[in-house]
């Protein structure tokens, strides 16, 4: 896949999430650091943007609740490059039965190369990071040359461009 690069702003956007049992040590950790964290742009799924506005000063762009959508809606921001910072704080010991989407959204994540917190401490590293509060250059997947090249790529194997009117 083709890269191109993109400037992660100085004021980051950044995706908070929880499963159930991680909400407290999440919300927790949003009080702890509330004042780092209201520089930045906050979104949030559901349940944890919710409970984030109601026991903190911040302002959160609270989306659908993971299990019912928003796990796909935070994808999507992450796709178009608008999210640049995934704390999810998840729980490796408990079966969630949307573990499908929960991979799928630590997939794009990877993909378009924004850093992932995982729990308290990997959380407290991202944030207190001298990198955290500038302006970064990172690489992403150029989608507009992937795109290019899977057209041209099916055009070249014998669809007919006028049978796709």
């Amino acid at each position: 896949m083709q890269l191109t690069t993109r400037i992660m702003p100085q004021q980051k956007r950044i995706a908070l999430v929880a499963h159930d049992p991680c909400k407290p040590d999440l919300l927790n950790w949003a009080i702890d650091n509330q004042s780092a964290l209201e520089q930045h742009t906050i979104y949030a799924t559901g349940t944890t943007g919710n409970l984030l506005q109601a026991h903190t000063r911040l302002s959160v762009l609270a989306l659908m609740s993971g299990s019912i959508g928003g796990d796909q809606q935070l994808g999507y921001l992450i796709a178009s490059g608008q999210i640049d910072v995934l704390i999810f704080f998840w729980d490796p010991l408990s079966a969630v039965p949307h573990h499908s989407d929960v991979k799928a959204l630590m997939r794009l994540a990877t993909a378009w190369n924004i850093p992932i917190a995982s729990n308290a401490c990997s959380a407290n590293f991202l944030i207190h990071s001298s990198l955290f509060e500038q302006a970064l250059e990172i690489t992403v997947p150029d989608s507009d040359a992937f795109l290019s090249s899977r057209v041209s790529h099916v055009t070249q194997h014998g669809v007919h461009t006028q049978n796709l009117l």
